[in-house]
C-alpha cells in the first residue's frame, strides 16, 4: 500500500493511493498516521478496507508529510561510502547516530526555510524507514519485520550550524521545514529489498545526487538491530539511513542553497519530493 495524507497544513486527512491513481479518504477508519496508527497491527486492518467503496480526495490539493508526527526523529551520519569520502571522514565502524528534532517535519513539496543567520544551506536525499512495532534487542534477521514502510526524506542540512556551532549535529538538522517526508509511506511488503533502490536529487534541474541504497554502509537491516541495542524504538518513529555522494558540503566552491533555488528528488518506488528554498521571515 501507499499511504499519505492530503490536506492543508494542521488539516490533513489519511488517505490510500488507489491503483486506479486517486487519492481514497481513510479518515472515519482510521486515525492520522502516527504512533500507533502506523502500527504493523493497524496496516493489517487498513488492508482489510476495499478501497473502491472510499470517498475520492481532491488529487490537487497539498501532500502533508506521510506521519503526522514521530515520537523520535532518528538519523544517521555517513552511512555511504562515496559520501564518507567526499566529506573527507573515514568509513564508520559503527552507525553515526544522531536526531532532528521531531517539529522539523514538513510535506513533500513545502517550501524549505532557509534559517535566520544560515550561511551554509544544504541538501540530503535519503531513504527513511517508519517502525511499526515497539522494538528492542531485534536481531539482524528479524529487523525487517519490524518495518512499516519506507519513504523519502530530504535531511536538510544547516552545515555551519552542524560542524562549527559545537554541541551536537542536532543543531543543525532541526530548524522547521528540514525534514520533507513523503509522499507516501509505501509498507514494506512493496519494498521486499530496500538495497538496492536508486536515489536522486537536483538542483535547479542540475542533477547532484545519482545513487542507489547499495552503497550504504550499514543496511536498513543492520540499522534497526544496532539501535534497538541503545533505545526502544516506537511505532511511528523515523529513521533517516543517510545520504549518498554529491551534497555541498563536498563540492568545489560550496554552492550552498539560496531563496529561490528548487530541490527535486526523489527514491525508486516511494515516489518524488519538489521543494522551493525561501528565507526566513518573523
Amino acid at each position: 500500500m501507499k499511504l499519505l495524507r492530503v490536506g492543508p497544513a494542521g488539516s490533513e486527512k489519511p488517505a490510500l493511493l488507489h491503483t486506479d491513481g486517486t487519492y481514497r479518504d481513510l479518515s472515519g477508519h482510521v486515525g492520522d498516521f502516527a504512533g500507533d496508527t502506523v502500527s504493523l497491527r493497524m496496516l493489517d486492518a487498513v488492508r482489510g478496507i476495499n478501497a473502491d467503496d472510499l470517498a475520492v480526495l481532491d488529487a490537487n490539493q497539498r501532500i502533508g508529510s506521510c506521519v503526522a508526527s514521530t515520537p523520535t526523529f532518528h538519523c544517521v551520519g555517513l552511512n555511504y561510502t562515496k559520501h564518507a569520502e567526499e566529506a573527507g571522514m573515514e568509513i564508520p565502524g559503527e552507525p553515526i547516530l544522531f536526531n532532528k528534532a521531531a517539529s522539523a517535519l514538513c510535506g513533500p513539496n513545502d517550501d524549505v526555510i532557509r534559517p535566520k543567520d544560515s550561511k551554509e544551506l544544504d541538501y540530503e536525499v535519503e531513504l527513511g524507514i517508519v517502525i511499526g512495532e515497539v522494538t528492542e534487542h531485534i536481531s539482524e534477521a528479524d529487523a525487517l519485520k519490524a518495518v512499516t514502510g519506507y519513504c523519502v526524506i530530504n535531511d536538510v542540512s544547516e552545515r555551519e550550524f552542524q560542524a562549527r556551532r559545537l554541541g551536537q549535529w542536532v543543531k543543525g538538522k532541526s530548524a522547521p521545514t528540514f525534514g520533507p517526508t513523503g509522499p507516501w509511506l509505501v509498507t514494506a511488503d512493496e519494498v521486499p529489498d530496500p538495497q538496492t533502490l536508486g536515489c536522486w536529487l537536483k538542483v535547479n534541474g542540475e542533477m547532484r545526487q545519482n545513487s542507489n541504497t547499495a552503497d550504504m554502509i550499514f543496511s536498513v537491516a543492520e540499522i534497526v538491530s544496532y539501535m534497538s541495542r541503545f533505545m526502544r524504538l516506537m511505532p511511528g518513529d523515523v529513521i533517516a539511513t543517510g545520504t549518498p555522494e554529491g551534497v555541498i558540503l563536498g563540492m568545489e566552491g560550496q554552492p550552498w542553497l539560496q531563496p529561490g533555488d528548487t530541490i527535486e528528488l526523489g527514491i525508486d518506488g516511494l515516489g518524488e519530493q519538489r521543494q522551493t528554498v525561501v528565507d526566513y521571515s518573523a
